[in-house]
């Protein structure tokens, strides 16, 4: 039996569907060419992972010729939630707050970067007030 899929990317997922949503769409060899980062990966190795992107369902393809064309089917903004939501459940047990407090630990988050929490946190309450 093969191993269950996992849901998040790996990191040369995550290469190939930067490449992706940067350029909106394109074949192997376009995505290949458009690898920048080290380790360069090898043309077989691209193929593999985009199979696997489409059959996780971030992709899909339409044929043009004798090429496939890939395109994202799960824009980064979704993907990154879906990621934080998965993170989120294994290792803060659902908790958002404490996601955030062991950022603000770790991080040693400067003054001006808490001052723009605080902005986006009072703005927030105040969108959710205006809704109710």
């Amino acid at each position: 039996m093969p191993p269950r899929q996992s849901g998040t990317l790996t990191e040369a997922e995550l290469r190939i569907m930067n490449v992706l949503w940067g350029k909106g769409s394109g074949t192997v060899q376009q995505v290949l060419d458009s690898i920048t980062e080290k380790p360069v990966l090898a043309y077989n190795s691209v193929l593999t992972t985009i199979r696997v992107l489409e059959r996780k369902g971030y992709l899909k393809h339409l044929k043009d010729g004798r090429a496939h064309v890939f395109t994202p089917v799960v824009g980064r903004k979704e993907a990154t939630r879906s990621e934080i939501r998965h993170l989120v459940s294994r290792f803060f047990k659902n908790s958002h707050e404490q996601l955030v407090l062991n950022l603000l630990e770790d991080q040693g988050i400067g003054p001006e970067e808490i001052g723009r929490l605080r902005q986006m946190l009072i703005q927030n309450d105040t969108i959710r007030k205006d809704a109710k």
